[in-house]
């Protein structure tokens, strides 16, 4: 028996659709002629077995079309390649392809199997009007042509073609569908001439639904993937804001690099808005060259037609799917060129961050080909967009508050401060009331000792005078001679230690009258020479055979300072007494040959002045200068001491006027205070 061929005398695959049609007439032929029963049952028997065989073919193609859908979610691709290995071995097709609609009205090629396959893929995509993938799509069932070259139907494109390449072909195109939208077709062609029948059809319909199954799952498998992939950018970008509230660097690095890996960017910038000009905030994956220029301008005013410019003017996304074909890089504006031709950009998108409808700034992604950016790209851009706005807000609030804080902080510290300068002002009236008080009461018995004392000396010499003409013997005249003496040289001594006294009374009332708690200006240097003055006659006084040499370093530039000059003459005094006895001190254990010297300096600091008390006596003892500012802590011997003078000292200059003392002292050798005093008034 000899083998059947295709038009053309080529020999038909064994055991293929066409084959097994052509034996069909030859078995009619034997039933014809032979009636016998045997002869229909075996005939009948072959034709079912043929139909079995046929199924089983039918049903282990879609089955293997099903496996490739299941084991491939991700990728269609893997089902077309299946679809169109079953049209091959089912329908003795030469040519098959699957072909996909996108929504720019072209038609793309999804799969290609057959000898043309490579200028099939090389003149797609085409327009999808006037196709015969059209014709389905429109008609929503299969088209199926017997004769490309001669059925009247064929579209004028798809028999052009057949005759520019000097092909003929039976063609069926099946139309992909999802709910009733095109997605695209299966097409395919035999040059065996034999017309597609309607099971054929039917089967490739069938195909049709899986093909379309396939893309959808791969559609919807790769859009969760998208959305997720957006989602968990989303969430880095948010989760950088709320561990970032004050550093904005960080925000913006993420937000570009998660933009740029997500939407397939080769780099990105963002600008930020300074009235009429932009400053540049980020940039990352720009190449080295064009980074470098732009960061060294890192200020532009952006020029007519650039991306900045529409931006500025539109508050609008602007989205170039090529650089290059704009008219800005036309016109050679150099901020354009550099992006061409210094970055390689070609599809660029700018999109805005509005705060309450005015513009912050903008971010940008670019691409180093042209290829416009998808939607769902374009909105993923535009949230970091939003996340930019919040995260500047927040910065801008935070440092607000942070700014509020410090004040408030700061205000709160002033406020106690005053407070404390007003405790201690209303301690040292008082305690200045207090004194003058007691002087008050100490003067007026200190005033009958004194002239009393005054009178009983004139009254002993009256005596001596009245005495002088007694009848007294020798002896007598001696005794009262030698009493009225003696009681005359008690009460010189009591006329010299009571004139003391009301020196001492006399210097309370001046310095408790001075002290009316007026702060003024004073002259630095005077309340220094001063305290000098009255420290010094006052140990002179006290002791007699008291001496010390001073030195003076007065800045002539020292000037005046808004204080209360009785509380820092007070406080001065403490310090130049304290320095006195340590120099004292130092002498008697030293001897003669030691000199004591006490300096006192001033010196102008601009806003503040320093004034140092120095002296060479004993020193402090490190132990010892912890406690010196402690209330009632002293060194000296019961009597000499009461542990209040330093500790006064400091309230007055430190909590009273806003400033500062410090000791530096070596034992042995020196010690020196020094006060610094603010000039403007801290009350």
């Amino acid at each position: 028996m000899k083998q059947p061929k295709k038009p053309g005398g080529k020999p038909l695959k064994a055991g293929s659709r066409v084959a097994k049609a052509q034996k069909r007439p030859n078995a009619r032929k034997a039933e014809r002629s032979n009636g016998s029963p045997a002869s229909r049952e075996e005939t009948e028997v072959a034709r079912l077995t043929r139909e079995r065989d046929e199924a089983l073919e039918r049903q282990t193609a879609t089955s293997a079309i099903l496996s490739a859908i299941s084991n491939s979610v991700a990728d269609a691709q893997p089902v077309f390649d299946k679809i169109l290995e079953s049209v091959e071995r089912l329908f003795d097709a030469t040519q098959r392809v699957i072909f996909l609609a996108s929504e720019d009205g072209l038609l793309h090629v999804g799969a290609v199997h057959g000898p043309n396959a490579e200028r099939i893929r090389a003149i797609h995509p085409v327009p999808l009007k006037g196709t015969a993938s059209e014709i389905a799509i429109r008609n929503r069932r299969p088209v199926t042509y017997a004769d490309v070259l001669k059925d009247a139907d064929v579209p004028p494109g798809l028999r052009e073609t057949a005759r520019r390449y000097g092909e003929n072909y039976a063609l069926v195109a099946v139309p992909l569908l999802w709910e009733d939208r095109a997605v695209g077709s299966i097409v395919a062609a035999r040059t065996s001439m034999q017309p597609f029948n309607d099971k054929e059809c039917a089967l490739l319909r069938t195909f049709a639904d899986q093909a379309v199954i396939a893309i959808e799952n791969a559609r919807l498998f790769n859009e969760t993937q998208e959305a997720l992939a957006r989602q968990i950018a989303t969430a880095d970008v948010l989760k950088v804001i709320s561990s970032s509230p004050g550093d904005l660097e960080p925000v913006f690095k993420e937000m570009l690099e998660n933009a740029m890996r997500i939407c397939e960017a080769h780099f990105g910038n963002l600008w930020l808005c300074e009235g009429d000009a932009f400053r540049l905030g980020a940039l990352y994956g720009a190449p080295a060259a064009f980074s470098e220029a732009r960061w060294r301008e890192p200020v532009v005013r952006p020029g007519p037609g650039t991306g900045l410019d529409r931006v500025a003017r539109t508050k609008q996304l602007v989205h170039i799917a090529d650089l290059a074909s704009e008219q800005a890089y036309i016109e050679r504006v150099p901020s354009r060129v550099a992006l061409v031709e210094l970055a390689g950009a070609r599809t660029y998108l700018m999109v805005p961050m509005l705060k309450d409808n005015e513009l912050v700034g903008s971010i940008a992604i670019y691409r180093q080909e042209v290829r416009p950016f998808s939607n769902k790209q374009i909105e993923l851009v535009t949230s970091f967009a939003d996340q930019a706005v919040i995260a500047i807000e927040n910065a801008r609030l935070l440092s607000e508050l942070q700014t509020r804080t410090r004040d408030l902080s700061k205000s709160l510290e002033d406020l106690r401060t005053a407070q404390d300068r007003l405790v201690q002002t209303e301690k040292l009236a008082s305690l200045g009331q207090l004194t003058a008080g007691i002087a008050h009461e100490i003067k007026n018995p200190l005033n009958f000792v004194n002239n009393f004392s005054a009178l009983s000396a004139e009254l002993i010499d009256e005596l001596d005078e009245t005495l002088a003409p007694a009848p007294f013997d020798r002896k007598m005249r001696e005794e009262v001679g030698e009493l009225t003496q003696m009681l005359k040289s008690n009460l010189e001594k009591v006329i010299h230690h009571g004139k003391r006294a009301d020196s001492i009374v006399k210097n309370m009332l001046l310095h408790s009258r001075e002290g009316s708690g007026e702060c003024r200006s004073a002259d630095i240097n005077a309340l220094v020479e001063e305290s000098l003055n009255l420290a010094y006659h006052g140990a002179r006084a006290e002791k007699p055979g008291f001496n010390v040499t001073l030195k003076r370093e007065l800045d002539p530039d020292a000037g005046e300072a808004e204080l209360y000059p009785q509380e820092i003459t007070r406080a001065l005094l403490n310090l130049i007494s304290n320095g006195f006895y340590a120099a004292a001190q130092r002498r008697s254990k030293d001897g003669d040959n030691f000199e004591p010297v006490l300096t006192a300096t001033t010196k102008n600091r601009g806003r503040t002045v320093e004034i140092s008390i120095r002296d060479n006596g004993t020193g402090i003892p490190d132990e010892v200068k912890e406690k010196i500012f402690n209330p009632f802590f002293t060194t000296k011997p019961s009597g000499e001491g009461t542990g209040l003078g330093l500790s006064m000292s400091h309230d007055i200059i430190v909590k009273q006027h806003g400033g500062s003392i410090d000791v530096e002292t070596k034992p042995g050798l020196f010690t020196e205070f020094k006060i610094v005093l603010p000039r403007a008034s801290q009350s």
